[in-house]
C-alpha cells in the first residue's frame, strides 16, 4: 500500500504495544489515524521524499505530505527532525520524530535509541495479532468497526484520549483481512478484489457511483436496472448485463441492491423475476437502501427463508462520495457477509460498521439522515432569514464556514444555493422520505421527534414547488415562494 504521513507520538496510558519487536505508536497527518509500527520498517524521510510523493498521485496523499512540510517548518529551530519511511506489509507510511514531543500536556521524548521493550506495557487492551480480524467494539456495545489502516490501527480519533475512553480493541481469529480505508486503496488501486461474482441492482444517484467502482478495482460485476439503457455505460466499462432481478442473483454469489425506498425495495425482491425467485442456499443478498427497519427485517427473513444470507448495508453521502469511493457504509445482519464483501465495501467506501442484527444498520441511516435533513432545512431558513434582514447571504456563509460549524457539506450546500444551482447530489424527495420514516420510527418508540417533523414540512412544501428531483438543498426555495 502506499506510504502515507504520520508521526510518532506517546499511546494512550491503557494501550497495550504489540509483543515481539519494537515498535512506536504512531499518528497519520490527515486521517488522524493511529498504528504501532515496527522499528525495521522505518527509513530516513528526506532521502526517500521524492520517489515516495512520484509513486503516490492521491489527492489526499499530496495534503497529508504538505501538512508534514508544514509541520516540518514550524519545527525549525527547534529540536532536531527526522522523517521515517514504513514500509510495512499491511501498507507503508511517511512518519517524523520529534524529540520532545508534547501530548497530553506533557514533554515525552521517543527516540528508536531510547525506547525498548521493557517500557510499560497496560494491560487493558488485547495485543493485535497480523492475519486476524481487527476491530472496535464500541464500550455501549452498540457495535463494531473495523481497522482501516492495518491490524495494527486504530480507529480516526481527534486525540489520543478517546481511543481508550471510547474503544475497545478485540480479536476475532477468522483469518479475515481486515477492511480498508478508500483514501488509502480506492484511489491508489491497491485493492485485491474478491474472486466473488458480484451482481447489482439499482443504477440511480448512488448506485452508478458504486458500481463504477466496483468495477474499477478489478470486480466481476453484473447489472440490472429498471431502465435498462442506464446499463450500456457500465456494460462497455466491462460489466455483465442481467435481463432480471432473478437471473442476477441466480448468476453471482453476492448480490447488492439500492433503490429509491421501502416500495421500491420490496418490489424488487418480491415481484415478478424478483430477487427471491433467485436465492438459493448460500446465495448473498445485500440490501444498500435506505428503508425502515420494518421493511429490512421483513426481507432479511424472507431471504434466509430460501437458504439465502442477508445483510442490510446503506451508506451515508451524496452522488460526488459515490464516484469518489468515500462512502460511509453501516452495516448490519449476516456478519460472515459482511467480511465477504470487504473489497467492495474498500472500493466503494472510506469506512465500514458492523452493529449487530438487521434493522439496526437501517435504524441507524434513517437517524444519521435526520440529522443531515434538519439541519440543511435549518441553513436555509438562516440564509433566507440574513436576506430578509438585509444581511449578505455571502458574508453569513463565510462567517458560518470559520465557526465550529463549518464543513464541506455546509460550504457546498450553501455556495449551490448562491449560484443557483440545485443539480441533485441527494434527491430533494429522498431525504424528505427518511424524515418521514424517521418521524414514524420515534413514534414506533413513543419518542418525539419535533425538530424532524418541522423540517418534514418544509420540504413538503419544497416538493410542492416541483422541487422533489433536485438537489435537498432546494428546500431554499420553500422560503422563497
Amino acid at each position: 500500500y502506499p506510504p502515507w504521513p504520520g508521526k510518532i507520538v506517546s499511546p494512550p496510558k491503557d494501550l497495550k504495544k504489540p509483543r515481539g519487536k519494537k515498535c512506536f505508536f504512531v499518528k497519520f497527518f490527515g486521517t488522524e489515524d493511529h498504528a504501532w509500527i515496527k522499528v525495521e520498517q522505518l527509513k530516513p524521510y528526506h532521502p526517500h521524499k521524492e520517489e515516495m510523493i512520484k509513486i503516490n498521485k492521491g489527492k489526499r496523499f499530496q495534503q497529508a505530505v504538505d501538512a508534514v512540510e508544514e509541520y516540518l517548518k514550524k519545527a525549525k529551530g527547534k529540536d532536531q527532525v527526522r522523517i521515517f519511511t514504513n514500509l510495512c506489509s499491511y501498507f507503508r507510511a511517511l512518519f517524523h520524530e520529534i524529540k520532545p514531543f508534547c501530548t497530553h500536556g506533557e514533554c515525552v521524548s521517543l527516540s528508536l535509541k531510547e525506547q525498548t521493550d521493557s517500557d510499560p506495557e497496560p494491560s487493558s487492551v488485547r495485543r493485535l495479532v497480523a492475519g486476524t480480524v481487527t476491530g472496535f467494539k464500541w464500550e455501549s456495545s452498540v457495535g463494531y468497526i473495523h481497522s482501516l489502516k492495518s491490524p495494527f490501527s486504530l480507529q480516526p480519533a481527534s486525540s489520543m484520549e478517546p481511543i481508550t475512553k471510547r474503544l475497545k480493541i478485540i480479536e476475532e481469529d477468522t483469518g479475515s483481512t481486515s477492511i480498508q480505508a478508500a483514501d488509502s486503496t480506492a484511489i491508489n488501486g491497491s485493492i485485491t478484489p474478491t474472486d466473488k461474482r458480484i451482481g447489482f441492482l439499482g443504477l440511480g444517484l448512488m448506485g452508478s457511483g458504486v458500481v463504477s467502482n466496483l468495477l474499477k478495482m478489478g470486480h466481476v460485476v453484473t447489472v440490472w436496472n429498471r431502465t435498462a439503457e442506464k446499463c450500456d455505460l457500465f456494460i462497455q466499462e466491462g460489466a455483465r448485463l442481467g435481463r432480471t432481478p432473478a437471473e442476477v442473483v441466480s448468476m453471482c454469489d453476492i448480490t447488492f441492491s439500492c433503490v429509491s425506498d421501502p416500495k421500491a425495495a420490496r418490489d424488487l425482491v418480491l415481484g415478478p423475476s424478483g430477487v427471491l425467485q433467485g436465492i438459493r442456499p448460500g446465495k448473498c443478498y445485500v440490501e444498500m437502501s435506505t428503508v425502515d427497519p420494518e421493511t429490512t427485517i421483513e426481507l432479511a427473513q424472507v431471504i434466509t427463508s430460501r437458504g439465502g444470507r442477508f445483510l442490510e448495508a446503506p451508506v451515508s453521502g451524496s452522488q460526488q462520495l459515490s464516484n469518489d469511493g468515500m462512502l460511509v457504509i453501516v452495516a448490519a445482519g449476516d456478519r460472515s457477509v459482511y467480511e465477504d464483501c470487504s473489497s467492495c465495501f474498500q472500493a466503494m467506501g472510506k469506512t465500514s460498521f458492523f452493529i449487530g442484527e438487521a434493522g439496526n444498520a437501517a435504524r441507524m441511516m434513517l437517524i444519521l439522515n435526520m440529522v443531515q435533513g434538519s439541519f440543511m432545512a435549518t441553513i436555509a431558513e438562516g440564509l433566507t432569514l440574513a436576506q430578509a434582514t438585509g444581511q449578505s447571504q455571502q458574508t453569513f456563509l463565510d462567517i458560518l464556514c470559520q465557526g465550529q460549524m463549518a464543513s464541506t457539506f455546509v460550504d457546498q450546500k450553501c455556495q449551490n444555493i448562491l449560484q443557483g444551482n440545485f443539480k441533485p447530489d441527494y434527491y430533494l424527495k429522498h431525504i424528505q422520505k427518511d424524515l418521514r420514516l424517521a418521524i414514524s420510527m420515534g413514534d414506533s418508540v413513543n419518542h418525539p421527534t419535533p425538530m424532524a417533523a418541522a423540517a418534514n414540512e418544509v420540504y413538503k412544501r419544497a416538493k410542492a414547488l416541483d422541487q422533489s428531483d433536485n438537489d435537498m438543498s432546494a428546500v431554499y426555495r420553500a422560503y422563497i415562494h
